[in-house]
Formats: structure tokens, sequence, C-alpha cells
């Protein structure tokens, strides 16, 4: 089942529609901004340029991380995906910065005239993006890809972003009604509340990636429910350790326990493939279970 939900053509083919949704919004969102001069619209298209090198990026590394273990790699190469999703977070910085620089350039110019095509622009963008989110996140999930929940991330802070714009951009639209003058600085207000959002999403990805490379335990409830299939096993008398690792889309289970020494090392062989099996049923994501055997003996108990 592990199998054919990580081999499935999903992910890319997300993968493909991200990466030309991007392309697509990069190129409407800097036309629009720069002809009618909406600071907002225009730091988020860069922000969406940033974007098309990210997927571009999620892309080959779910690529790579489909590639079985290796000679070089015997681990198996699960962790591209989780370099693709820092990638994304220091490409979201990075954009997060842009926006306030713009943003807070924009406050010692006199505001510009907001309008219509730009608010219409922003609106597209945050339909388009947020349904992106929704259908990236929920595939991302469904198989794991750290790549690719990273790439529905960065749509959802292009939600964000689209948000703000079209907030800031109504604001500005209403100012030529209400004259109420705050209203005119609608749009650079609006970017320094994207910025705020986009860097929280950023450092909330780096510390996930980061945690992953440098091979951080998975959940305290993820080894007690290892724990506990382990127990099911009648001939197992003592988990002696118990470590567990996100590899990317899969995790790498390391087990020491303590059987009967008088058994055979065919038993031995059969208690640690029933113990294999038990846990990788359970757990569809568990991609390998290295179990090491030490004897027990009665007067140790």
């Amino acid at each position: 089942m592990m199998e054919k939900r990580i081999h499935s053509s999903a992910p890319m083919i997300a993968g493909w529609i991200s990466l030309i949704s991007n392309i697509i919004l990069t190129a409407l969102k800097i036309v629009v901004g720069t002809i009618f001069h909406s600071p907002v619209l225009l730091a988020d298209g860069y922000h969406n340029a940033g974007d098309v090198a990210a997927s571009a990026a999620t892309l080959t590394s779910m690529r790579i991380s489909k590639r079985p273990a290796d000679e070089d790699h015997p681990y198996g190469h699960g962790k591209a995906e989780v370099i693709s999703s820092a990638i994304v977070a220091i490409i979201l910085t990075v954009a997060a910065i842009y926006i306030a620089y713009e943003s807070i350039s924009a406050f010692f110019h006199a505001p510009e005239k907001a309008s219509w095509i730009a608010f219409f622009t922003a609106v597209i963008s945050l339909l388009w993006k947020q349904g992106l989110y929704m259908y990236t996140i929920r595939i991302g999930k469904e198989v794991n890809s750290q790549g690719l929940i990273a790439t529905a991330y960065d749509h959802l802070a292009d939600v964000y972003a689209s948000l703000a714009a079209v907030v800031g951009i109504g604001l500005a639209l209403a100012s030529d009604f209400y004259h109420i003058p705050i209203f005119a600085y609608g749009d650079p207000i609006a970017g320094v509340i994207v910025t705020i959002l986009v860097l929280r999403l950023a450092l909330g990805m780096g510390k996930t990636a980061l945690d992953t490379l440098m091979e951080k335990s998975v959940s305290l409830e993820r080894l007690a429910s290892f724990t506990d299939l382990i127990h099911t096993i009648p001939e197992v008398k003592r988990i002696d350790r118990l470590r567990a690792r996100e590899h990317g889309h899969y995790i790498l289970v390391d087990l020491r326990i303590a059987v009967q020494g008088e058994l055979t090392v065919q038993e031995g062989h059969d208690i640690i493939r029933e113990i294999k099996n038990t846990i990788m049923e359970a757990h569809t994501d568990v991609d390998e279970v290295l179990i090491h055997l030490n004897p027990w003996y009665e007067e140790q108990s």
C-alpha cells in the first residue's frame, strides 16, 4: 500500500500545476502592479517569482526522493524533499524582507491612486492560491511529501499576501469615496502585515526542515505506538532501545530487543520479521525497521 501511495503520479501533477500557476501569476502581478503602481501587488509578484524557483526545486526533489536506495545512499533519497522545503523557507524569508522594504518605502511618498484592475487581480490571485493550497496540502499529506507540503504552505503565504492586497487596495479605493487619509496608505500597510505573516510561516517551515535534517526523533506518541505494537509479540521480553526518525516522506526505526537466549538463529529471524511486519502494516510511512537481538535469561527478570 505504501509503495502505491508514494509512487502515485498525483504529487508530480500537483507540482507541475503549482509551477505553471506560479509562472502565470508572477507575470500577471508584476505587469499589473507596474502599470498601476501597486506596491503590495508588485511585491507579491516578485514573491511569486521566488515561488517559481521554489516549485521547480520541489519538482526536482520529488523526482530524486523516489529513487531507490543505492550503494552511496543506503537509506534512500527521502531527504531531498526536506532540502527543497528548506529552500522554500529561505525564499519566503527573502520575499518577506523585500515586501517589507517596498511597503515601508511607500510611506515616504505620496500614495499612489488605487486601481480597480489591481484590485481584481489581487482577488483572482487570492481565489487561485486558496484552491492551490487546498489541493496541494491534501495530496502532500496523503503521500507525506515534505516538498509538496512546503509548496502548499508557500501557496498559503500567497493567500495571506493576496488577502492583504485585496484589503489594502480596497481601502485605497475606498479613500476616493470617504476621504479618509489613512485609507490611502492601505496598500503599503497591507504589505507590512504580509511581511509578518510570511516571516512567521517561513520560520516554522525552516524549523521543521532543520529538525528533520538534524535527525530529530519522531513524536513521543509515535514512539509509544511502536512500543505497544512490539509488546504484542509474546517472544519479546524487553525493549532495550527504540529510536525512530523521519527521512523525508518515510520513517526509519532502530530497535534493540531482548529475547530468550536459547532461541535458534532461525527463531530469532522469525521474530524480527514478525516485528517488522507488525510495525510496517500499522504505520505505512515506515520504510525500514532495523532490529538487533539481545539474549535474555530467566534470572535477569
